[in-house]
């Protein structure tokens, strides 16, 4: 039994014993029991959504009696604790698509509830909505002739029964409380919700979306995107809220692109929430910012039009008017002003320069631009059937194998993983899944980057004979040796999911692995599905690009033959622009591949 098992069994007692203690009439018990049915089964998969919907569906149908009222709120914390300790509250959803579908279900449990709750609350109304009609009925009787009404004496014992007893129950049918069922889910569900950091995470890679593929905001807002099956469109909130987050950046050329369009579907008569002249009060500050002085002045007098008591507009105006008259003042004392015009293309200022030098020759070749595939390297590519140097395993079935490009050499092998393997990788390392770290280039340590965003989990050969059998054919195809290779590492990218260019060799000499495993000698690279649009794999440094193709490896030396790395193979992953991109390498270590692979005559064979 493992750690998630023993950790549930532990839960199941205590809120058993909560449960027993708080109600009579088991309604919780039964919730568990029907957990405990799911688990003995299988596992418990601590990030799935679908094994706590019975469980959801039970408490509902046990609040409609009321029976979670009975629960005092230290046994109602108690039992919200236990179920977190069988699955851990998450942040950074962003990074995952694959963790992201769980939301999806949630979500639907969520509608599912709240539907619920419409019903109880419409046949609350339907009652009252009767009860209304029947006295409006009796009443226009009673009133048109009280004492002949009453002169019937049963007319008068219904009117004292009535107001003593019937309004009274009309009252406490009006003052019963149907939200128990749907707040109760909520609060449960709310666990497990993204953050804000998830909601920034996600603007901030539409932005990196919009970058790298060169899409205008109005393409996103109106969801023109290609390979996709549903439409969905971004509203004047929405756009907004992302010029919003780009402002808390401190990102100011985001936050003008997204501005510029709120304003623009606000003033095409879009409904929102959000009036015209908070967007502007962001835009003209935003422009201002980006050292555009005239447009400022103009957006922020535009702002004071709207509205005129705004303080910070006023003042805003002032301050513009000041640096103008300044710099005009300049101009007749033919002094050279200090400030410089932002550059502006087709109407869009220029993107700031940022910390990669290679930023535009990465991201061209993600849109499939530069790529340096010419007529004469395409004749020394080619394909062939590779048996692993006469690998007795390869000899009957050898592999597909192609040519990508030929120096340095990378190739691609064809059906290396079954569709069946490809889940059963994905259903092993799902639960595991956690956010992609990388080496601080100062200090060593393992820590979360911007320029890196999926979520990866390690899978070891006991985990289940299927990781042992991809391990072999791995080794089997490249000839070298799994025994210092690294586990299975298995990657799934988010919203906008990238890794930036980086070298899969270390460069640190207080990299303990060096010591003792060597440096990375190859990386083995499976792609264990389609994307529909982005997340090639590409080498900006000789302008190679490979796209992802389900059931196919990419393969590569990192190092020379002398040990030396080949500084050619820093690679990427582009953004995933659409679709769901999951992959799984291999990294063959120096050590046990001496003979394997041996020494070359000079430093870079």
């Amino acid at each position: 039994m493992d750690s998630g098992m023993r950790r549930w069994g532990k839960c199941v007692e205590t809120v058993s014993l909560c449960c027993q203690l708080s109600l009579a009439n088991g309604f919780i018990l039964t919730s568990l029991a029907v957990l405990s049915k799911r688990t003995s089964s299988k596992a418990l998969k601590k990030y799935d959504l679908g094994y706590f919907e019975d469980f959801l569906f039970a408490c509902r149908q046990s609040l409609r009696i009321g029976a979670f009222l009975m629960m005092k709120p230290w046994m109602l914390l108690l039992l919200l604790t236990c179920i977190s300790c069988t699955w851990p509250t998450q942040a950074e959803f962003f990074t995952s698509i694959g963790q992201m579908t769980d939301l999806v279900y949630a979500e639907k449990d969520l509608v599912r509830s709240l539907k619920e709750y419409i019903r109880e609350e419409e046949s609350k109304l339907s009652k009252i909505k009767s009860w209304a009609e029947k006295m409006e009925a009796v009443t226009s009787k009673s009133t048109s002739d009280p004492e002949g009404y009453l002169a019937h004496p049963v007319n008068a014992y219904k009117l004292v029964k009535r107001l003593n007893t019937e309004w009274l129950e009309l009252e406490n049918l009006v003052l019963q409380d149907t939200t128990n069922g749907f707040i109760a889910n909520l609060t449960i569900q709310r666990q497990f919700f993204p953050t804000e950091e998830d909601e920034t995470g996600a603007a901030k890679a539409l932005m990196r979306l919009q970058d790298t593929y060169k899409l205008d905001p109005e393409t996103i807002s109106k969801g023109v995107l290609p390979g996709t099956k549903y439409r969905s469109s971004l509203t004047v909130d929405d756009c907004f809220g992302m010029g919003k987050t780009a402002y808390n950046d401190g990102d100011y050329y985001h936050t003008v692109l997204w501005m510029q369009q709120a304003l623009k579907q606000h003033e095409e008569g879009e409904e929102s929430s959000i009036t015209k002249a908070e967007i502007l009060d962001y835009l003209s500050y935003a422009v201002f910012q980006l050292g555009d002085l005239h447009r400022a002045m103009e957006l922020t007098r535009r702002l004071v039009s709207l509205d005129s008591t705004h303080e910070r507009a006023g003042s805003n105006l002032r301050y513009f008017e000041k640096l103008l008259e300044k710099e005009r003042m300049a101009t007749l004392l033919n002094k050279t002003s200090t400030r410089t015009e932002p550059v502006m293309q087709g109407g869009v200022y220029e993107r700031p320069p940022d910390y990669l030098p290679e930023r535009e020759i990465y991201e061209g070749l993600c849109r499939g631009e530069g790529v340096k595939m010419t007529p004469r390297r395409q004749k020394r590519l080619f394909c062939r059937y590779h048996d692993g140097n006469r690998n007795p395993h390869l000899l009957i079935a050898p592999f597909k194998e192609e040519d990508e490009w030929d120096s340095p050499h990378i190739v691609r092998y064809y059906d290396v993983m079954s569709d069946e393997e490809i889940e059963k990788i994905k259903e092993l390392a799902k639960p595991r899944l956690a956010r992609a770290t990388v080496r601080d280039p100062k200090t060593g340590v393992l820590t979360v980057a911007s320029y890196r965003v999926s979520k990866s989990s390690w899978l070891e050969e006991y985990d289940d004979p299927i990781v042992a059998k991809v391990n072999h054919r791995m080794q089997h195809i490249t000839g070298l040796t799994v025994k210092t290779a690294e586990l299975l590492q298995v990657a799934n990218y988010g919203l906008g999911g990238q890794y930036e260019p980086h070298f899969d060799f270390s460069r640190r000499p207080f990299d303990n692995t060096l010591k003792t495993e060597g440096n990375r000698l190859a990386t083995f690279l499976n792609y264990m599905s389609d994307v529909e649009a982005g997340g090639a794999t590409v080498f900006p440094d000789f302008g190679a690009a490979i796209w992802p193709k389900k059931g196919t490896a990419v393969f590569w030396y990192n190092l020379f033959r002398s040990g030396e790395g080949d500084y050619r193979t820093r690679h990427a992953a582009c953004p995933v622009l659409v679709g769901c991109k999951w992959v799984s390498n291999k990294w063959f270590h120096e050590r046990g591949n001496e003979f394997l692979r041996p020494c070359g005559r000079t430093e870079v064979d």
